[in-house]
């Protein structure tokens, strides 16, 4: 069993995860049960499969939690674009977390990279 608490990854993907928290709290109340929700889950959902994927037994079974996570991190992409258009947060904040979420998606793939989990 893997420890998820030593992966840079999961490190990045729960500091990642509190600023979506914080962003979104700046949302418009109407959103509250929409884009903030949709987008506070996403976010979750990454360092949440880093973490299931660590407990599993195998690494396949792993490799399919880190699949999860990219694809996580790709809805999260398109919802950190949907907020800019939406005029909900600025584009120095887009460009930041942007920047963020795509380390993210490189190191997930490094990873799966460095236990030949492609």
């Amino acid at each position: 069993m893997r420890d998820f608490k030593k992966y840079d990854i999961w490190q990045l993907s729960h500091s990642f995860t509190l600023e979506i928290y914080k962003i979104s709290a700046n949302f418009p109340k109407e959103e509250l049960h929409g884009l903030s929700s949709q987008i506070r889950r996403a976010a979750t959902s990454i360092p949440t499969n880093i973490s299931e994927g660590c407990g599993r037994s195998s690494d396949k079974e792993f490799n399919q939690f880190l699949n999860i996570a990219i694809g996580s991190s790709n809805e999260v992409e398109y919802l950190l674009i949907l907020s800019k258009d939406l005029n909900y947060i600025n584009i120095e904040v887009f460009e930041s977390l942007g920047k963020d979420i795509n380390q993210i998606k490189s190191k997930i793939y490094k990873l799966k990279q460095i236990l030949n989990l492609q």
